[in-house]
């Protein structure tokens, strides 16, 4: 099973389109569910996700004005999820604080973005963290890396597999790779 994290388009106001490179190697891969953390501000982006995703979940970031939850939360595998775009963080992707709104959920992977720089990482209560980034290398209020960026996440055999693309000339390339075995619960742990 496999999930696709992405957040932060802000199509059309920082970016006019999904680059086409990264359109190109998301079709056809076959997600099971497609997730998008926020700041999408166009509702086409809503319609790729559902081109990509048999499951499309999608929350409200703080330039989004469109009728989209706050949170939202699944399960995949075994493994229950949660989304939430991250502003009201401070500072931004603080672990601590984001870690408080997983249990708050109850999930042991958090998908959030706001930040526009992805990171994985792990916390001492046992959630997973994925930030994505930014699908289109938008610019963001507190920086971001500027590279089109997104997490696939893999479910299966006992194991979560979380993996870091960006685009980087002209192709889609994988930057990092993180396993986790699920723990009662459905938390991740290391």
């Amino acid at each position: 099973m496999r999930v696709l994290a992405v957040s932060d388009t802000h199509i059309p106001e920082r970016a006019s389109r999904i680059p086409r490179e990264v359109e190109e190697f998301v079709s056809g891969r076959g997600y099971d569910v497609a997730v998008h953390a926020g700041d999408l501000v166009d509702e086409s982006v809503i319609d790729f996700l559902r081109s990509v995703g048999r499951e499309v979940y999608v929350v409200r970031g703080n330039a989004d004005y469109l009728r989209l939850p706050r949170y939202a939360k699944f399960e995949v595998g075994g493994v229950v999820f949660g989304v939430f775009h991250g502003d009201g963080i401070y500072p931004r992707g603080s672990i601590p604080q984001l870690s408080r709104v997983a249990v708050k959920l109850g999930v042991g992977v958090l998908v959030s973005g706001h930040t526009h720089a992805q990171f994985v990482a792990y916390d001492k209560v046992g959630v997973v963290h994925v930030n994505p980034g930014s699908l289109t290398g938008a610019w963001g209020g507190w920086g971001g890396s500027g590279v089109p960026s997104l997490i696939e996440v893999s479910l299966g055999e006992g194991r979560v597999l979380v993996e870091l693309y960006e685009l980087e000339g002209g192709r889609v390339v994988r930057k990092g790779s993180w396993e986790f075995a699920p723990r009662g619960g459905g938390s991740g742990a290391p």
